[in-house]
């Protein structure tokens, strides 16, 4: 049986790709969240980058201290948007890099197309935060809708794609 699923390449990839999630998550969910602060340290690095684009675009912000893993952030005069671990865009770019992982291809490709694409999976982030927090500000009745739906629509559908161009414009089959 096992031999017959490493011998197909599409099942091949998918019990890659499974192993490297359940390993990730598990690595995540039950060390990294525990014992570190990374969650903590990638929600200050968007506030950063985040107040930096809205104070170039001439708007004052704010930010609160760390509440419960949560962190408010917004516009002056709006009531922010909070950012938590799943807003940190690090589960995102765990799928990216694991599909690529996964993926059939040449490993000097991998070593260039995974940090290339971690960085747009992060600058999407930006753009998204950005964004919720303008509506904050301007439209705050359609903040929660754009958040759920319409926001991981667009950053869901630019990592689909960043995959796509992968699979067929980076990736080989003669893998190394």
């Amino acid at each position: 049986m096992l031999d017959k699923i490493v011998k197909n390449k599409f099942y091949f990839f998918i019990l890659k790709a499974s192993a490297l999630y359940s390993f990730l998550y598990i690595f995540y969910e039950f060390y990294i969240k525990i014992y570190t602060n990374i969650d903590q340290l990638f929600i200050r690095k968007i506030i950063i980058v985040c107040t930096f684009i809205l104070q170039t675009m001439g708007y004052k912000t704010f930010a609160s201290k760390e509440i419960n893993d949560f962190q408010v952030f917004g516009v002056d005069g709006s009531n922010g948007v909070w950012i938590g671990g799943g807003c940190n865009g690090i589960t995102l770019m765990f799928l990216f890099a694991i599909f690529v992982i996964a993926y059939p291809g040449r490993i000097k490709n991998k070593l260039w197309y995974l940090p290339l694409g971690i960085i747009l999976v992060n600058i999407i982030n930006f753009i998204r935060i950005v964004a919720l927090s303008l509506l904050s500000l301007y439209a705050p009745s359609y903040l929660e809708f754009n958040h759920t739906y319409t926001f991981t629509f667009i950053a869901y559908s630019i990592v689909f794609a960043l995959w796509m161009l992968w699979v067929n414009k980076f990736s080989k089959l003669d893998v190394d």
